[in-house]
């Protein structure tokens, strides 16, 4: 497909990207599932390094979740601390504590932001004409299964294959989650932000799933950082879970429903304890039944892929990869996402036992409304007795407090 649009290479190819002006506030927004929690972890790792270098990482921490969600006007994650506008004041002023700083910010929930004011108003905050926003796309294919059970881990009941009938076959496509083409319909995304900061303040990189550093290189080239300043930082928490793992915690999640349990408790069971816990101790095996998308999914979402390509191209930012990726097709079953009759998602027995053992240890961990023989020591000191026997407790009293 031919293009009217500024093209780079990725420097891993032999190209050669041209860094941003100093005092550049580079924003990337995502959106989810482009390699945004790879690039943070990498940041945040090398923030010292970096600032040598003159670049500034304002955060405290690796992602400013909660100030982003405010600034968008959006909800947390179910059964989390709702975001405030003091979240986001205090992140602004770490902002603007990095001075005339060449600085980074990344956060994908910025690509949630409603159309209109809320754009501008973030933009402006951030710092006006000195925002650089950059956007990082991969193909629908290999976004749609890590989304689906992203939104699984935030309390959705429906299956795979009912969830892609209804983002790719059901009009108007939002239900159940509206926002999945708010964020990955890329091209609206795109167009947003250009119509507040205009397509020369705009970067597009199309990650190339075969090259794992490629978005470190890009970042690098951009801030005008060193090569190879910016390296992976291990982080078992944020791998996808197996399709034995996301079917057990879709069938909980009915359960959870069903019984009206707080949302609170989701957050802090299942959510940080369970699936948290699962994550952080196995480790999924060649055995292991990926979730795999169906072909006929693959295909219809190349061909939104091609759409999305070509409108982007005539918005006139600056494209860094090769576009035809987004719109490639692939036959489903050399690329992970055909479904096979001989494997059925079975979960293993340490991975079911760790869950519910994170699940016990995040009840425990919580502050005890009165001095007990366990209320004041941790999981790991409680005999597994005694822990039984005051996780017993506590449940029966939150029931009947409910």
């Amino acid at each position: 497909m031919e293009t009217d649009c500024t093209r780079d290479e990725s420097p891993a190819h032999g190209g050669v990207i041209t860094p941003l002006p100093t005092g550049t506030r580079l924003l990337h927004i995502g959106p989810h599932k482009t390699g945004t929690t790879s690039i943070q972890g990498a940041l945040f790792a090398a923030r010292d390094e970096m600032a040598r270098h003159g670049v500034a990482w304002p955060a405290t921490t690796r992602h400013p979740m909660e100030a982003v969600l405010a600034a968008c006007a959006r909800p947390g994650m179910m059964g989390d601390t709702a975001p405030t506008e003091r979240h986001w004041e205090r992140f602004l002023e770490q902002v603007r504590a990095t001075g005339r700083s060449t600085s980074v910010i990344s956060s994908e929930f910025f690509a949630d932001a409603p159309e209109g004011d809320t754009i501008g108003r973030i933009v402006e905050r951030l710092g006006g004409d000195r925002v650089h926003v950059l956007v990082t796309l991969r193909p629908l294919a290999r976004i749609m299964p890590s989304q689906w059970q992203q939104y699984v881990q935030n309390g959705l009941r429906m299956g795979y294959g009912d969830w892609l009938e209804h983002m790719l076959r059901k009009p108007p496509y939002e239900k159940p989650n509206p926002s999945f083409w708010h964020r990955h319909r890329h091209d609206r995304l795109v167009e947003r932000w250009v119509r507040v900061v205009g397509p020369e303040r705009v970067t597009v990189v199309v990650v190339d799933d075969r090259d794992r550093e490629g978005l470190m290189r890009v970042f690098e080239a951009l801030l005008g950082l060193p090569a190879r300043l910016l390296n992976p930082v291990p982080d078992t928490a944020n791998r996808s879970l197996t399709r034995a793992e996301t079917e057990m915690l879709r069938n909980l999640n009915k359960e959870f429903r069903a019984n009206e349990l707080p949302a609170e408790l989701y957050s802090r069971l299942v959510r940080n304890g369970a699936v948290m816990h699962m994550k952080n101790t196995c480790t999924p095996g060649p055995k292991d039944v990926k979730i795999r998308t169906p072909q006929w999914a693959v295909e219809a979402a190349a061909e939104i892929g091609a759409e999305i390509a070509e409108r982007i191209d005539g918005t006139g930012v600056r494209v860094i990869g090769d576009m035809r990726l987004l719109s490639a097709v692939q036959l489903a079953a050399a690329q992970g996402c055909a479904p096979r009759s001989d494997q059925e998602p079975r979960i293993a027995p340490e991975a079911a036992a760790q869950a519910l053992y994170g699940a016990l240890a995040a009840v425990a961990a919580a502050p005890a409304r009165h001095t007990g023989a366990a209320g004041s020591r941790t999981v790991h000191r409680t005999s597994s007795k005694e822990l039984v026997r005051v996780l017993g407790h506590r449940c029966l009293k939150r029931l009947r407090l409910r």
